[in-house]
């Protein structure tokens, strides 16, 4: 069976944000003592759960690169594929500059996180309702949090909690997003 870029694309967005969800899930397991609540994501990144968390957010890094190659064949839609990839290079520098590294970890944990709220709202183009007001919808919920998480305001959430209120809304697009774009239609909003 022969897959179209679209096809390539949505496939390869599905399985990095499975990838990166279970390996948050199963690194959080790893850890010991761990606190949702209380510990930066990042944290997972050092110690016992380092090898587990590392790769899926670095394996997530590449394959939303390589989608953003396939998403710029498909659509032709320059910044939508350009923010796609910068997130995916974010993604990349966490999984390769763990929190011990310093301020090089924080720039690409700020990237990442930036670029994959505006990717999910610029997707908009792409889609039709209701997924593309869903996209907004998380887009700017993790920007918000984003903010918010960058402003100390945890929300009785913890900084671990507000963390994931950046990361997970940005998780659960790159899943919809890809599944959206797996799907037999051909009949997609242009830009």
């Amino acid at each position: 069976m022969r897959y179209d870029n679209r096809k390539i694309a949505g496939l390869l967005l599905v399985i990095g944000g499975v990838l990166c969800t279970l390996g948050m899930i199963v690194a959080e397991a790893l850890y010991p003592d761990y606190s949702t609540s209380e510990n930066y994501i990042s944290d997972l990144g050092v110690g016992p759960s380092a090898l587990v968390f590392n790769s899926s957010i670095f394996l997530l890094g590449v394959l939303a690169v390589c989608s953003a190659y396939f998403i710029q064949k498909t659509f032709n839609f320059k910044l939508f594929s350009i923010l796609t990839a910068i997130t995916g290079i974010g993604a990349i520098g966490v999984g390769l500059f763990t929190e011990d590294a310093g301020a090089i970890h924080a720039v690409f944990s700020l990237i990442t996180f930036l670029f994959a709220g505006i990717s999910a709202i610029v997707s908009y183009k792409l889609e039709k309702p209701p997924l593309s007001y869903l996209s907004v919808v998380l887009g700017t919920m993790s920007l918000v949090a984003l903010v918010l998480f960058a402003s100390g305001s945890y929300l009785d959430l913890g900084k671990g909690g507000m963390e994931r209120m950046i990361a997970y809304p940005a998780l659960l697009w790159t899943i919809s997003f890809g599944g959206h774009l797996i799907g037999d239609s051909k009949d997609t909003s242009t830009t």
